[in-house]
């Protein structure tokens, strides 16, 4: 007598009526989920019926793989570059509540703080799986304080630091943030002497290195993505603009000095690129400060008083910008109505690209047989219409 079962005791979830994102295009098929994982139903032994434990019926939506933000300073009031005995609950507090704007995992974000900042913060936020209680922690993005002067932005200029040895060393490292323990990407100008040395010693222990906040020239940029940068910090902002005969940071989008095999990626704020082949290197990230998810007014992005107008962020009594007010899926929606692109594309620099990026693609940010099982439903419109973290659901719209 055939039996219905699997060969795992572990119950398996199937997702009906959906269109799945899969090798780069939308597939009508079902997905199938066994122990938080994606699963290959042709391994599974089942009846001529086909089995499963539980039948999600998705009603027509797209399933993207979940979200992944890179770069997010807080949001709901949090601020994430301020100091506090329960740093912790903060970075909790926001990651249950980006659930239903479809994030799954994340990088809280520290802008250029002084030292004590960093080393009471760093130590409490931990990396860890998402779940109910919300997305997951990635590790730290650290935005500074090895920045341009004169890109500072909004960061404050009494709080940058240089690499004081002049060989970026692990120990100027080590004083401006304590630690590197929890740490998955920091943001640093290339131009800054002994910054070379410091990019090498970052990507040695399996930290990301972005190119940001900078004067530099395209071949300080390629020199640092030799030594193993990957990123470029919300591109065209607080860097030296495009221009013929340097294009600066811009230039590693075209240049052919970047090593075999290496791809550099580059983040924006959606809000308004046109379709190019350098697209398919997008990575979307909110940019999100305290305000986000708040009425307008004032607010914080760690060392700095943060004024709202309409959607946009300012240093207060200025014009410069600071961050923005935007979620993922607002993001995800207004990149493809700006550039054109395909939904496809635009899901991708949501998921894929920052997984790739992040070294996390064997797991997350695809829908490809064993990766983790971190969902976003979403509609035509590309609302989200409900989350999944390991095959579980964790947000559901109207619930």
């Amino acid at each position: 007598m055939p039996s219905n079962k699997s060969v795992s005791d572990a119950p398996i979830t199937q997702f009906i009526n959906c269109r799945i994102l899969r090798d780069h295009k939308l597939q009508r098929d079902d997905l199938w989920v066994r122990e938080g994982k994606i699963l290959n139903p042709e391994k599974l032994f089942f009846d001529e019926q086909g089995y499963a434990d539980e039948r999600v019926d998705c009603e027509g939506s797209i399933i993207a793989p979940g979200f992944i933000d890179v770069q997010i300073n807080g949001g709901h009031g949090v601020d994430f570059s301020q100091a506090s005995d329960d740093a912790g609950s903060g970075v909790s507090f926001v990651a249950q509540k980006i659930l239903e704007h479809g994030v799954t995992s994340f990088c809280p974000t520290l802008v250029t703080s002084p030292a004590d900042v960093y080393h009471k913060v760093l130590p409490q936020v931990k990396v860890h799986d998402g779940g109910r209680h919300g997305a997951g922690v990635l590790g730290l993005h650290l935005e500074g304080p090895f920045i341009s002067v004169e890109k500072k932005g909004a960061h404050p200029e009494q709080f940058l630091r240089t690499f004081r040895s002049g060989a970026g060393s692990l120990d100027d490292l080590m004083e401006a943030y304590g630690s590197l323990d929890n740490v998955a990407m920091v943001t640093l100008a290339p131009e800054l002497s002994g910054s070379q040395s410091a990019v090498r010693e970052l990507c040695r222990r399996g930290v990301a290195v972005s190119l940001g906040h900078s004067v530099a020239n395209l071949s300080q940029a390629e020199d640092a993505v030799r030594s193993g940068a990957s990123f470029i910090t919300h591109l065209f902002n607080a860097m030296l603009p495009f221009h013929h005969r340097d294009p600066g940071i811009v230039g590693l989008l075209t240049s052919d000095q970047v090593p075999a095999g290496r791809t550099v990626y580059y983040g924006m704020i959606a809000d308004g690129i046109h379709t190019n082949p350098a697209a398919l290197r997008l990575v979307l990230v909110t940019d999100a400060i305290a305000a986000m998810g708040l009425p307008p007014g004032r607010h914080t992005l760690g060392q700095q008083v943060i004024e709202i107008q309409g959607l946009h962020a300012y240093v207060a009594g200025t014009k410069t910008l600071s961050g923005s007010i935007a979620t993922m899926d607002e993001c995800v929606r207004h990149f493809k109505q700006a550039s054109g692109c395909s939904v496809e594309e635009a899901l991708e620099a949501a998921s894929l690209h920052p997984a790739q990026l992040l070294g996390v693609s064997h797991k997350k940010g695809n829908l490809d047989y064993g990766s983790d099982a971190d969902l976003t439903l979403l509609d035509d419109g590309l609302n989200v219409r409900a989350t999944y973290i390991s095959g579980e659901e964790v947000w559901r719209k109207g619930s």
